[in-house]
Parts: C-alpha cells; sequence; structure tokens
C-alpha cells in the first residue's frame, strides 16, 4: 500500500520538468490536492488556489464540493484565510471556525458547511506569492504543528512546479495575467505598509482591515490598497 508520502512524491515525479498542456496541468492541480489531502490527517479536502488568465485568484484544483464552495465564497466576499495567506505571503491557521471572528463575512457564509478548521499557506515560486494551498476539516483543533509545519514543506515543491508549468502557447497571455497580478501583490505590500506605520498594526491586521474594506465597499483588494496609498482609505478606526 502506497503511504500519503509517497503518493506525494510520484505525483512531483510525474510532473517535474513537465511543459504541461492547459487540461494536463488541470489535472496536475487535482492529483496534487488529492495527495494533500491524505497526506494531513483530519482532513476533509484539500485545493490548490492559483492565480487565473484575468489575474484573478480561484480555485483550480480541490478533492470535493465543500473545498470548492467555501473557497468560492471567499472570493465573492473578498474575505478568508486562503485569500489572507495568499496576499500576506503567509501561513494561516483556524482552530475553531465557530470562535475565530477574522473574517465574519465568509465565517457568516460557510456557517452550513463541515467546516470547522482550516490551514492555509501561501505557494511561493521565484519569490513571489502565485497563491496558496490548503486544507479543510469538520473538526474542530484538527490540524496540529506538525500538520502546518508539513503543509508548508509541501507547498515549496508544489510551487515550483505550478510556477513553471505553463504551456507555451499561453505564455503571453499568462505573463501578462502574471505582471498585473504581481503588480497589484507589490500595491497591496505598499499599502499594507503604509497601515502599519500609519496604526501600529501587523502584517496580518494591516491585511485584514484592507480585506474588510474591500467586502465593506464591494470593491477589490487592489482597490483599496490604491485608496490607502492615496491617503484616501485606512486613515480612520
Amino acid at each position: 500500500m502506497t503511504s500519503p508520502m509517497e503518493e506525494l512524491t510520484m505525483v512531483f515525479a510525474r510532473l517535474k520538468g513537465l511543459l504541461l498542456t492547459e487540461l494536463k496541468a488541470g489535472q496536475a492541480v487535482e492529483d496534487l490536492a488529492e495527495a494533500v489531502k491524505k497526506s494531513v490527517p483530519g482532513s476533509l479536502g484539500a485545493g490548490v488556489s492559483l492565480i487565473d488568465d484575468q489575474g484573478r485568484r480561484r480555485s483550480t484544483g480541490y478533492t470535493d464540493d465543500v473545498v470548492a464552495t467555501a473557497d468560492a465564497l471567499q472570493y465573492e466576499l473578498g474575505q478568508g484565510p486562503c485569500l489572507t495567506a495568499w496576499a500576506a505571503e503567509s501561513t494561516v491557521q483556524i482552530d475553531d471556525l465557530q470562535e475565530d471572528d477574522r473574517w465574519p463575512l465568509w465565517r457568516q457564509a460557510v456557517a452550513g458547511l463541515p467546516l470547522r478548521s482550516t490551514l492555509s499557506t501561501a505557494l511561493i515560486h521565484d519569490g513571489k506569492s502565485i497563491g496558496a494551498l490548503k486544507v479543510y476539516s469538520p473538526l474542530a483543533s484538527a490540524f496540529s504543528t506538525q500538520d502546518r509545519k508539513q503543509l508548508m514543506l509541501l507547498a515549496s515543491p508544489a510551487a515550483t512546479l505550478l510556477g513553471s508549468a505553463q504551456p507555451d502557447t499561453a505564455a503571453g497571455t499568462a505573463s501578462r495575467a502574471l505582471r498585473e497580478a504581481l503588480n497589484t501583490r507589490d500595491v497591496i505590500h505598499t499599502a499594507r505598509g503604509i497601515l502599519m506605520e500609519r496604526h501600529g498594526l501587523d502584517p496580518e491586521a494591516s491585511m485584514r482591515r484592507m480585506l474588510d474594506e474591500a467586502s465593506a465597499t464591494r470593491t477589490d483588494l487592489r482597490t483599496v490598497a490604491l485608496a490607502v496609498i492615496d491617503g484616501t482609505a485606512g486613515s480612520s478606526h
């Protein structure tokens, strides 16, 4: 019987060095999500979020409908652990969603799903955040410190594979989208630094403030970040 880590190794080996077509890339992230789910005990499901060809964040691979639904609600509301992990280039853990109030709109939206614990970590390729890897569980406090370390370790080779898995035929579109997305990331980082300096916030708190503002004003995170830089947002509370 193949162990979860052996299966992950086989997934990585199968994908390494390949020039993937769009169809194969889609299957690759599906395979990766399934292998990650099996490697982290207690997971209900796993998913991989990447930047699409319009420079937007979306789930491109997931194991279960619960993961797809929870992720879709994050993108719709502009807040959630996966978005924070991606934008802040960090690892975000929720031990009990019923007691965690960092993303109130998302928390309310997923209240009917079998979801209590989450673990999300950024996918970093060539020093840039290109998405996030995440696991969900229906149990409170499902993920240990070891699980957190394991997911972070898995994210490194996954980011290398996914970051280089762009077909030649789509190189122009992908490069434009990546430039736009990374420009957005730089704007967000700049705005986050301004809020940290202005209000004495830590990185996560300043990120949360911008996500909350985006949700409240029904705008995207880039627009909020530009407003902070221009001095028209983030100056109160």
